[in-house]
C-alpha cells in the first residue's frame, strides 16, 4: 500500500464500484465512507463543499478532491498506475479512453434502464416496452464491443488498461441481469478474463440492489 485516500459513496453504486476497483488495482490504502441512497448525507454542507452535484462518488486524495467516476479512474491511473493502467503512448491512451467515453455516451442509458427496470422496480410496475427498447439498445452497443474484442484482448488493445474498468463494471450487470442476451462470445471471453483481476470480485461482482 502506497497512499491513503478516501472514497465517498455507497458500494452498490456502479460509479463507486469503478473507483473502488481502480483503487484496488493501484494497490492503494483507502477509507470507504458510504453516502448516497439509503445512507443519505450527500446534501450535507460537508459533502456539498466537496461535490455540489449531490451525487457519488467523490474522491479525496491528499489535498485534491475529484468527482465524476471516469475522471477519477483516469486520475488514479495516471498518478498511481502508469506501468499498466495508464498507457504512456498518447495513441494507446486514446484507444483506451474512447471506450470510457463510449460507456457514458452509448452504454450508460440502456443499461441504467435495464438495471432500474429489473432490480429496483416491482414486476407489476415494470414497463415491458421500455425494457425491450433498452435491451435492443444495449444489445447493439455490446455487439459493437464484441466485434472489437474479436481482434483485441482488451478494450485498448493487447493489455488491460483503465479503458476496461468502466465497461467492465457494466459487463457484470449485463451478464447477471435476467435478460435474453444475444450470443456475444468475444464479450464473454473478455468479461470472464476480468474475474481474476485484483478487486473485481470484491467490488464489482456483488449483489445488485
Amino acid at each position: 500500500m502506497t497512499a491513503m485516500l478516501t472514497v465517498w459513496g455507497r458500494r452498490n453504486s456502479i460509479n463507486v464500484q469503478k473507483v473502488l476497483w481502480t483503487v484496488e488495482l493501484c494497490g492503494l490504502a483507502y477509507e470507504s465512507i458510504e453516502v448516497g441512497g439509503a445512507f443519505g448525507r450527500t446534501q450535507t454542507p460537508e459533502y456539498l463543499a466537496m461535490n455540489p452535484n449531490k451525487v457519488v462518488p467523490t474522491l479525496q486524495d491528499g489535498g485534491v478532491t475529484l468527482w465524476e467516476s471516469n475522471t477519477i479512474v483516469r486520475s488514479l491511473a495516471a498518478r498511481y498506475g502508469r506501468d499498466g493502467l495508464w498507457p504512456q503512448d498518447p495513441v494507446a491512451r486514446g484507444r483506451a479512453e474512447r471506450w470510457m467515453d463510449w460507456q457514458l455516451s452509448t452504454l450508460n442509458t440502456p443499461m441504467r434502464d435495464l438495471f432500474w427496470g429489473h432490480v429496483r422496480t416491482p414486476p407489476e410496475k415494470r414497463n415491458p416496452q421500455a425494457l425491450r427498447e433498452a435491451l435492443d439498445l444495449a444489445s447493439t452497443a455490446f455487439g459493437i464491443l464484441d466485434a472489437h474484442l474479436a481482434a483485441h484482448a482488451f478494450l485498448g488493445g493487447d493489455a488491460f488498461t483503465m479503458g476496461d474498468i468502466p465497461v467492465g463494471c457494466f459487463a457484470y450487470r449485463w451478464f447477471s441481469l435476467p435478460l435474453e442476451r444475444p450470443p456475444l462470445p468475444h464479450l464473454r471471453r473478455w468479461y470472464e478474463s476480468l474475474h481474476d483481476k485484483r478487486g473485481y470480485r470484491q467490488h464489482v461482482m456483488v449483489t445488485m440492489t
